[in-house]
C-alpha cells in the first residue's frame, strides 16, 4: 500500500507534518511518501486569475502526487480555528481542476496544536466537508498539547493513549 502523508502547514518545523509522518509510518509494510505543501506553488486563487492562467501548475502537481496514493494520512494545522491560508489556497486551486481531489481513497485525518484544544475546529471542518471532495475518512484523531505528548527528537508519540488511538486509526485504512 502506498500512503501519502502530509501536514497541511507551510511551517518548516510543522508539528502536523511530524504527526502525519509518525502516524503513516505505523502502517506495517506501507510505502510512505511525505509531501511538503511548500513544493506546490500557486498564486492566490481568484476566478479572474483562473480565467487568465487556467490551471495552476502547483495544483496540477499536487493532484498528480495525490493520485499515486492508495491511502492518505493528513494532519491539519489550525490558524484561528480554520485551515492555514496556504493550504486552503492550494486546495481551492486543486478542487477547481478536479473536485474529487481524494478519489474516495481511505484516509485518516489528524490535527494537533501546542494547546489543549488539539485543533479540533479545523479537524471537524475537514472531516465534515471531506465527502464533497472525494474524501473517505476512516478515522480522525486530535492530539492536544503536542509538545507534552510527542518527542520531536525521537519522532514518537509519548502518550500511550494517543499512540493507541493512532494505531487503531491507521488499522482502519487497510480494513
Amino acid at each position: 500500500m502506498k500512503v501519502i502523508a502530509f501536514g497541511a502547514s507551510t511551517s518548516s518545523t510543522s508539528i502536523n507534518k511530524a504527526l502525519a509522518t509518525y502516524t503513516a509510518n505505523l502502517i506495517d509494510g506501507a510505502e510512505v511518501q511525505v509531501l511538503d505543501i511548500n513544493n506546490y506553488n500557486v498564486p492566490m486563487f481568484s476566478e479572474d486569475l483562473e480565467k487568465e492562467i487556467g490551471q495552476a501548475e502547483g495544483a496540477l502537481g499536487f493532484l498528480r502526487d495525490l493520485a499515486q496514493a492508495d491511502a492518505f494520512v493528513i494532519s491539519f494545522a489550525e490558524h484561528n480555528g480554520h485551515y492555514p491560508a496556504a493550504y486552503k489556497n492550494l486546495f481551492d486551486w486543486a478542487t477547481r481542476i478536479d473536485r474529487e481531489v481524494f478519489k474516495n481513497k481511505p484516509a485518516v485525518y489528524l490535527a494537533t496544536s501546542p494547546g489543549p484544544g488539539g485543533a479540533t475546529s479545523v479537524l471537524a471542518a475537514a472531516s465534515g466537508s471531506a465527502g464533497y471532495f472525494g474524501g473517505n475518512v476512516k478515522a480522525t484523531v486530535s492530539v492536544p498539547s503536542f509538545y507534552d505528548n510527542f518527542d520531536l527528537e525521537s519522532g514518537v508519540v509519548t502518550n500511550e493513549s494517543i499512540a493507541t488511538q493512532l494505531k487503531e486509526a491507521v488499522a482502519k485504512l487497510a480494513a
